[in-house]
């Protein structure tokens, strides 16, 4: 062996020697390294080929943002001749769906390369809702092509055992949807057996269409005239859907049968009485295609109804219940090949509200007919026991197994008044003289305005040199000098020398506009009452986080002439009917701001509640407990001292109230009319004293409209009932003497 490697030696030294001597200068050791030809000059400009594994990370990167288009790209041209980028995605994505992969975590382990070919290993956990975690360890080949590294498809890169053509199969198991239900227990969503009710309007019978038109509209909550007015719209031949009833529901109409009423029972996910806070509780739909492989991932079949609006999408979650599912690999025959995962189907929890069911009956009854808003709050814990929203809607209507689901929804999606809104918590409107709350706080925590500070009322204001501006009670005796009549009435005479509680009591324009001049114009203050108004939560959301909201807004004000408009609730702000019942409730409770619920508990099948109600103070009001006490006193002047806004219409009610009129004026018509206010009976009722708001859109004066609706809201509250049922306007819960505009 010894003599073997010495001749080997000396024959490479003999050859290197023989290289060096031709005609190469430079012998012995600095000889061996010499090169008869010079090496060529490195060439610039070429860029050497990516890193093997970074182009694995890539490809892999993109799979978990479903990026198909970049992960495409990374294909060997061979590749993507053998598959196009629809068939690509769609081999990926069904395999994601299928395996319900809501998540994927990989590692980068190994590479081998050559100079065209590569070989990288990698591990891929698919974190799946149905199967649990699936963990491979799987090698990539790649080429190199025009010095790129590219990957070589293969079915194996999803999962080793759809190698061949192999699938994935999931066989599902989908609980039933949760029932949703009222505080005390009265189903408001349920699955239930109901007939869907409508009308045929060849067959009915004309002595007994006023039966028909009357029972119906006693059933579906319409007024009689608008049935009516439906039926002589289309003439005979037509079929108009009118709502849906279970048979306890339904049983008078069911007895009297009147001609031309048609009745057919379906099953289905049913919202009891035509829709408890419809738009607050929601409906369900099918999935959407554009969500469809979001739900997929979660664990869906893509077959179910899921959470549209309010409380339906909010708990989406808890009434879907838990999904179960069998992940199979299936030959391409459909044979079953290996079972890769399992988990069994969990029942859903049912929502409990806040809502009081005859609150809230009584609630959407008196806003109905108009377009508007109704809440009702507890002021010491910020628990909802009402939110109507006016006009509502059905959500029967969206079941594709009831019968009156054609027509219904096509009525409901054409009509101009926005039922779906929920305007208590989305409708953005100017507060007009509910806001002299606000100003009148920042007066008094200003320290240049005390309770008795002095003001003279009178029918104009001329603070401001480029116009005059004119209180409310020049308008009513404008209006009383049309009619012919003398202005003699306490409501069209100036209100002459007030206090600035009594301000507040009367609602003095010019009083406030005084205020938001002079803190503007005089003491350089002039961002006191936008700042007030956003510690009082107005401009901000209020956090109910269960149902959407509007945030509204508060601007400071940039001219003196915004300021002005800003003291009494006109300009460019908005405010939520939601935000206004908070800082009542606020004012009401000593200050503190509550985050509104409407939710009281997640209850499972068996077992404590998963989610419990539980008051959550959010905040403050920037008031003083001296200032504070001031404005509860001038508030409950409103309602009971005898020339209060309010007084009239409050009258005679038997328990002790606080509030402030307002009407806001509107740029497409009539004046939006509000009343704010709340209860001081606690201590002799036992129950916990509310706060209430009540807005009707386009309509007229606070005091006329929204007082009367605010009255059957306290009435129903400790009597169960309104006790006092007609208004100027007419009877609580049927159309206004004067049609809505």
């Amino acid at each position: 062996m010894k003599v073997l490697r010495w001749l080997n030696i000396i024959l490479i030294l003999a050859f290197l020697s023989a290289c060096s001597s031709n005609g190469q200068s430079g012998g012995g050791l600095s000889g061996l390294f010499a090169t008869s030809t010079p090496l060529p000059p490195p060439i610039i400009g070429i860029t050497p080929a990516p890193d093997a594994p970074a182009v694995v990370t890539k490809y892999l990167d993109a799979l978990k943002q479903d990026d198909y288009e970049t992960m495409y790209a990374l294909l060997t041209q061979a590749s993507r001749d053998a598959i196009d980028l629809e068939g690509f995605s769609k081999r990926w994505n069904d395999s994601l769906n299928t395996m319900s992969a809501a998540e994927i975590e990989y590692t980068v382990n190994s590479s081998l390369l050559s100079p065209d070919n590569a070989e990288v290993g990698y591990s891929i956990t698919y974190k799946t809702v149905l199967a649990g975690d699936i963990q491979r360890s799987i090698l990539i080949r790649m080429h190199l092509e025009e010095g790129q590294w590219k990957i070589v498809w293969e079915d194996s890169q999803i999962l080793p055992e759809l190698a061949g053509g192999n699938l994935l199969a999931m066989e599902y198991s989908v609980p039933a949807r949760g029932d949703i239900y009222a505080r005390d227990g009265q189903p408001i969503v349920s699955q239930s057996d109901a007939f869907a009710f409508g009308i045929q309007t060849d067959q009915i019978d004309l002595e007994m269409q006023g039966a028909l038109t009357k029972e119906v509209g006693l059933l579906c909550g319409f007024d009689p005239e608008y049935i009516q007015d439906r039926i002589d719209a289309v003439g005979p031949g037509w079929y108009l859907a009118m709502c849906e009833g279970t048979r306890e529901e339904a049983q008078r109409l069911l007895s009297i049968s009147p001609g031309g009423l048609v009745i057919q029972e379906y099953s289905s996910r049913y919202y009891f009485g035509t829709g408890l806070a419809p738009q607050a509780v929601g409906y369900t739909l099918p999935i959407s295609p554009e969500k469809l492989d979001q739900y997929r991932r979660l664990g869906y079949n893509g077959s179910e109804r899921v959470g549209q609006q309010g409380i339906e999408e909010w708990a989406e979650d808890y009434l879907a219940g838990q999904h179960g599912g069998i992940l199979r690999v299936v030959s391409p025959s459909g044979q079953i090949i290996s079972t890769l995962g399992q988990s069994s189907p969990q029942p859903a929890d049912s929502v409990y509200l806040t809502i009081d069911e005859n609150m809230q009956n009584w609630a959407q009854r008196s806003i109905e007919y108009f377009r508007g808003a109704v809440v009702v709050m507890e002021v010491d814990t910020g628990r909802i026991l009402a939110m109507a929203s006016g006009p509502d809607f059905d959500p029967n209507y969206f079941e594709p197994t009831n019968p009156n689901n054609t027509d219904g929804v096509s009525v409901l999606l054409s009509s101009g008044n926005t039922p779906l809104l929920n305007r208590a918590t989305q409708g953005q409107y100017p507060l007009g003289s509910v806001f002299k709350i606000i100003t009148m706080s920042a007066a008094l925590e200003s320290g240049l305005y005390l309770k008795d500070t002095p003001y003279d009322c009178q029918y104009d204001f001329l603070e401001l040199p480029d116009r005059v501006l004119h209180d409310w009670t020049w308008e009513h005796c404008q209006e009383r000098i049309r009619d012919g009549l003398a202005c003699n009435s306490s409501d069209s005479v100036p209100s002459g020398l007030l206090t600035l509680q009594e301000g507040l009591m009367r609602s003095c324009n010019p009083y406030f506009w005084h205020i938001g001049n002079d803190l503007y114009s005089n003491w350089d203050r002039g961002t006191d009452i936008a700042n007030m108004a956003r510690g009082f939560g107005l401009g901000a959301p209020t956090g109910i986080d269960q149902i959407l909201e509007e945030s509204g807004q508060i601007n400071d004000p940039a001219t003196v002439v915004d300021a002005v408009n800003l003291s009494i609730g006109q300009g460019d702000m908005q405010v939520t009917p939601l935000q206004v019942v908070n800082f009542i409730a606020a004012i009401a409770n000593g200050g503190t701001l509550y985050r509104p619920q409407i939710v009281e508990k997640i209850q499972p099948v068996e077992g404590d509640p998963v989610l419990m109600f539980k008051p959550e103070a959010r905040g403050t009001l920037p008031l003083n407990t001296t200032n504070l006490a001031i404005l509860q006193e001038a508030m409950m002047m409103v309602t009971q001292d005898s020339r209060g806004t309010a007084r009239f219409n409050i009258r005679g009610l038997q328990f002790d109230t606080a509030g402030k009129t307002g009407t806001a004026e509107s740029s497409n018509g009539l004046p939006h009319a509000w009343f704010a206010g709340y209860t001081m009976n606690e201590a002799n009722t036992n129950l916990p004293d509310i706060a209430i708001v009540v807005i009707v859109e386009n309509i007229g004066e606070g005091s006329e409209y929204s007082v009367p609706i605010f009255r059957a809201m306290v009435e129903t509250y400790y009597y169960g009932s309104p006790q006092r049922y007609n208004y100027e306007f007419g009877e609580i819960g049927l159309p206004p003497y004067t049609p809505t505009p």
